[in-house]
C-alpha cells in the first residue's frame, strides 16, 4: 500500500489540489442563478476539480516500465 501511494502521489497531490480549487471557484465565482449544473452545487463543483486535478497531475507521472 505505501508503495502504490509512492507511485502515484503526484496524482493525489493533483486530486486534493484541484477539489480545493473547485471548492473555492463555487465559493468565489460560483453560479448566481443556481441552474449552473457544475457550480451551483459546492459538491459537484468540488469533484469535478478532482478529476480534473487528477487527471492534470496525472500526465506528469512517470510510468513505469515492465
Amino acid at each position: 500500500m505505501n508503495q502504490w501511494i509512492k507511485q502515484h502521489a503526484l496524482t493525489i497531490i493533483g486530486i486534493v489540489i484541484g477539489g480545493l480549487g473547485g471548492f473555492l471557484y463555487w465559493k468565489f465565482v460560483g453560479c448566481q442563478s443556481g441552474t449552473c449544473p457544475i457550480t451551483s452545487s459546492p459538491i459537484n463543483s468540488t469533484l469535478w476539480g478532482m478529476v480534473l486535478g487528477g487527471l492534470l497531475f496525472n500526465t506528469f507521472e512517470k510510468k513505469k516500465e515492465k
